[in-house]
């Protein structure tokens, strides 16, 4: 079942999922969804001479990025099928419970650009900033700026709470991030 504004409202209220900083709620509550700002810092991926990123080889992810941290008003320009990592600038902590659900926003997707390619699910016991996979699959650059709303998170009531939440697991790989976490895929186990 999905939330209601009015039951995101009050789970906001009693702390059950708690959002840093808060939002403007008069802005960001929508009808079954809470709007989120893009924050400050970017992860861009580099041209390189390397054939490849091995998925198994963490020395293949050397080098592969550079951060690029943005001031308060000043643009982060995303080419034309360029892909970067963003994060959202606030961090969010969902109870074992509640799942969210990341979505773009519509403004933004009506100019080419995808807020997340795959990272949509957000796990029960979740603490930490979302990090976004950016894409610009329009025609022309398109200017981004921090603090802006870019994406939007929908909560959804779970059948029961999850038996071992998602910060308390030892595998989960992106517990507590704190703003761009690039890819930790060399860490799988299989």
């Amino acid at each position: 079942m999905i939330l209601s504004d009015k039951d995101i409202a009050a789970k906001l209220e009693t702390k059950e999922i708690v959002i840093s900083p808060m939002p403007n709620m008069a802005e960001a509550l929508g009808t079954v969804s809470i709007d989120l700002r893009l924050g400050s810092q970017f992860m861009k991926y580099r041209t390189t001479d390397r054939p490849f990123i091995d998925v198994r080889d963490p020395k293949t992810f050397e080098g592969v990025t550079e951060t690029v941290n943005k001031k308060d008003n000043e643009a982060f320009v995303i080419h034309p099928q360029e892909f970067v990592l963003g994060s959202t600038l606030e961090k969010i902590e969902l109870p074992a419970n509640l799942a969210g659900r990341l979505e773009g926003k519509s403004s933004l997707g009506r100019l080419g650009i995808v807020i997340h390619s795959t990272a949509g699910k957000i796990d029960p016991g979740f603490k930490g900033n979302l990090v976004l996979e950016i894409t610009n699959i329009g025609n022309l650059p398109v200017m981004l700026y921090p603090g802006m709303r870019v994406c939007q998170v929908l909560f959804e009531q779970l059948s029961s709470p999850t038996t071992i939440s998602y910060t308390e697991r030892e595998n989960s790989k992106y517990k507590n991030q704190d703003q761009t976490v690039a890819s930790r895929a060399n860490q799988e186990t299989n």
